[in-house]
Order: C-alpha cells, then structure tokens, then sequence
C-alpha cells in the first residue's frame, strides 16, 4: 500500500475512526464481564471498572480525532454543521447522521458515567444502557461511510456480534439468578451486621453499582 503524505488527514480520520470503533467494542466487552461478574474473585472489581472507564475515554478521544481530521481534510469539504446535525451533510448525510448520533450517545454516556455518583440509580442504569444503541449506531455509520468496510472489518462486526451477544446473555442469566436468590433470602435487621464486614473504597462500591445496574 503507497502512502501519499498529501492525504494524512484522511488516513488519520480513517484510522481515529477504526480505533475507537475497536475501543468502544473492547469497553462494551469489559463493561459487561463487569457486570455479570464473569471473572469471579480472580479480577479486582475496582481495577476492572478502571480498565472499562479507560477504554471508554479512549474511545472518546478517538472518535474527537477522527471527527477533526475529517473536517482538515479537502476530500469532503465538512463544517461544523455537518459533524454535528444529522442530515446537514451533503456527503452520504445517512451514513454520516448515523456517526453523530453515535457521538452523542457516547459522549451522553461518558458524562453521566463521571457523574455516576451524583445521579439516581435508574437515570444513570438508563442512560448507560444506551451503549447498546451506541454500538449499533457506530457500526452501521462505519459500515457505510467507511472506505475500509471490506471483508476484514465485516468479519472484526460479526465477532463482536456474536461475543457482545453471548456476555449479554451471561448478564441476564446471572442477573435472574441473583434476583431470585434474593427474593428467597430472609431480610435480616438492619442492626445486625456480619462478623468481618469492612469499610469499601469507593472505586469497589462504584463497581458494585455497574455491576447491580447494567
């Protein structure tokens, strides 16, 4: 493959927007592995729910790449309008509109993610659920709008299809599990508190809450 150092804004914008695709399937995955607690004891719930965050900041950063480079390059003559309203776009505005939808949704997620200990535990349950819509919409907009959208990338969509798929289904199962042991619990009084019981950092009680809400 020649490289044609006249066009670096546009391989920038083609790999920013390959990269976070790549960083926001890997978040989903560790996101959801969290959540069903796949890995048991073995993985330190604060060090996973770091490892999710991570990549997700990533993802945004990238995506802010890609959104940058397209507008530098001269091969579609892109303003703020046409980055930031769906349909504003001449070029491809469905492909294009499914992309800022995503943006949104990511960027909507991100946001309430820092703010998660200030929201109500339905909102923010809500609204990160909404990651689902995120990785449908950023996969449809980089299938179509994509010039890289070959056999390699349908393969790379079909793979996180199918894992994304099985973690969502470990998910529930576990999560009707828990739901019934509790429900055939005894509720104890809330002066009684177990032998052992210790205080938790915050990051390990922010992991229990993705964990109870995703």
């Amino acid at each position: 493959m020649i490289v044609d150092p006249d066009k670096w804004t546009w391989y920038v914008a083609r790999s920013g927007g390959i990269v976070a695709w790549v960083l926001l399937a890997l978040s989903l995955m560790i996101g959801l592995m969290l959540s069903s607690k796949v890995w048991g004891r073995r993985v330190s719930p604060a060090w996973h729910l770091s490892v999710h965050r991570f990549l997700g900041g990533l993802a945004v950063l990238f995506t802010v790449i890609h959104v940058v480079a397209v507008m530098l390059d001269d091969f579609v003559d892109f303003g703020w309008a046409d980055v930031l309203v769906p349909f504003a776009s001449d070029w491809k505005p469905q492909a294009v509109a499914w992309g800022i939808v995503g943006f949104y949704l990511l960027v909507a997620i991100e946001l309430t993610s820092l703010a998660m200990r200030r929201l109500p535990k339905r909102l923010w349950r809500a609204i990160h659920w909404s990651s689902v819509g995120l990785f449908v919409t950023a996969t449809v907009h980089g299938w179509q709008a994509g010039t890289d959208a070959g056999r390699a990338f349908i393969m790379a969509i079909v793979a996180s299809i199918v894992v994304l798929t099985v973690l969502t289904a470990v998910r529930i199962t576990r999560a009707a599990v828990r739901a019934r042991a509790t429900n055939g619990r005894r509720q104890r009084p809330e002066s009684v508190t177990r032998a052992g019981d210790r205080p938790r950092r915050l990051a390990d009680l922010d992991a229990d809450k993705v964990g109870a809400g995703r």
